[in-house]
């Protein structure tokens, strides 16, 4: 089959890999259909090389239709149209029992005190083939098929894999009182989502971001857009009674702007050899923490902040004086995927679509065209919000 495949830093080519087969009773593989390039994804074209392998098959936002099943598996049959949530969780032992499934007890990485495997997500988190490519090996298939109607396009489900729970994950976790107000830093696929779910959910919602583009997107849905300068935190103060937003969402990660120092020290390490890489990452690795002091300057005391955006530095310094004297709360972590899908589910399938899942991919291109569209993205050229990968085009 055809697939997407890491090759080096920035530096992605669609491939002819083996095709995916059963390997346990429990799998399933499905032809995939639709596959999305997620910002996360772009962590891996830019810092995780150390923890990447040349070849190894990228993607965790897919959706297909399931070609085989092994033998245990019961409740997916072929034929059956269904999304991939990026986690791969068991849904039976004491976290996914509990509603956290990111940190399944069966599927958690050991060997680098990592949560739950990921699909196409390095060898912190499993290093799993992932889905932007012509099939995928669904493990633990029974708890890791979310079962889908056959009359809405496909983008009306895709984003159930990742960044549509994520971002109702982010604003869940804020907890933002009735009528409060959030903001959401960074409108990238997460942050848009974000920022439209607290706005459905009655919230005031502000939102920062530098891209204009991103901006004029968010405020199609009635969101106040801001651009990201030196007062940006004294307007929406201004705004907010002069106290600040109940919650922010970070939706921006480790590779925010405004953060030189650190992303020297990004690509210092990325140069290394990767034996002397990755222990640099695991222990001593930094973030670009701009987004996330922004976040835990604004929020209000006693407020709360969430990280949609991924970090992954273990020597990150923290304003930890500040934090405690405001009484923040943060919350973070991968996504939950399957303690959203109730709840998510009768929302993209609503006609009138609230969240505008339907309004959100700005790119829609074959397989083939993924690698420049990895660099489009990462460079957020082209009006570039969220790509959507089709591998049977």
């Amino acid at each position: 089959m055809r697939a997407l495949t890491y090759q080096g830093r920035r530096s992605v080519s669609v491939e002819t890999v083996p095709d995916p087969a059963i390997t346990a009773p429990t799998d399933a593989i499905i032809r995939v259909t639709s596959a999305a390039i997620c910002g996360s994804d772009l962590h891996l074209y830019e810092l995780f090389g150390p923890f990447l392998d040349r070849g190894d098959v990228l993607g965790h936002e897919t959706m297909g239709v399931v070609e085989a099943v092994g033998s245990e598996v019961t409740r997916v049959a072929v034929g059956d149209r269904v999304v991939i949530p990026f986690t791969i969780a068991c849904g039976e032992c004491f976290m996914c029992r509990n509603g956290l499934q990111s940190q399944c007890e069966t599927t958690q990485v050991k060997e680098h005190g990592s949560g739950a495997s990921l699909y196409g997500y390095t060898k912190l988190y499993g290093q799993v083939p992932g889905g932007q490519a012509e099939f995928l090996q669904v493990r633990l298939a029974d708890a890791n098929c979310i079962v889908v109607g056959r009359d809405l396009p496909d983008e009306s489900y895709l984003y159930l894999s990742d960044i549509l729970p994520t971002a109702w994950q982010g604003v869940e976790y804020a907890e933002v009182p009735d009528g409060g107000s959030i903001t959401v830093l960074g409108l990238g696929p997460v942050g848009q989502l974000a920022a439209r779910i607290a706005k459905h959910r009655g919230l005031e919602v502000f939102a920062v971001d530098p891209v204009p583009e991103r901006r004029a997107l968010a405020e199609r849905y009635g969101i106040r857009a801001l651009d990201l300068s030196d007062d940006v935190v004294a307007e929406l103060r201004d705004a907010t009674g002069g106290r600040g937003p109940d919650g922010v969402v970070d939706a921006v990660g480790m590779e925010a702007h405004g953060s030189p120092i650190a992303a020297a020290a990004q690509t210092a390490v990325g140069v290394l050899p990767d034996a002397i890489a990755r222990p640099a990452m695991e222990h001593a690795g930094i973030d670009r923490l701009a987004a996330l002091h922004t976040a835990l300057e604004l929020v209000r005391r006693g407020g709360v902040v969430s990280l949609s955006g991924v970090y992954a530095g273990e020597a990150d310094i923290m304003p930890m004086k500040s934090m405690f004297d405001k009484q923040v709360s943060l919350r973070m972590g991968q996504c939950n995927v399957a303690r959203w899908i109730p709840t998510l589910l009768p929302l993209v399938e609503d006609s009138t679509d609230p969240l505008g899942v339907l309004d959100l991919a700005t790119h829609r291109v074959p397989l083939a065209e993924a690698p420049a569209m990895y660099e489009t993205f990462q460079k957020k050229e082209d009006g570039c919000i969220k790509v959507v990968l089709k591998p049977s085009a």
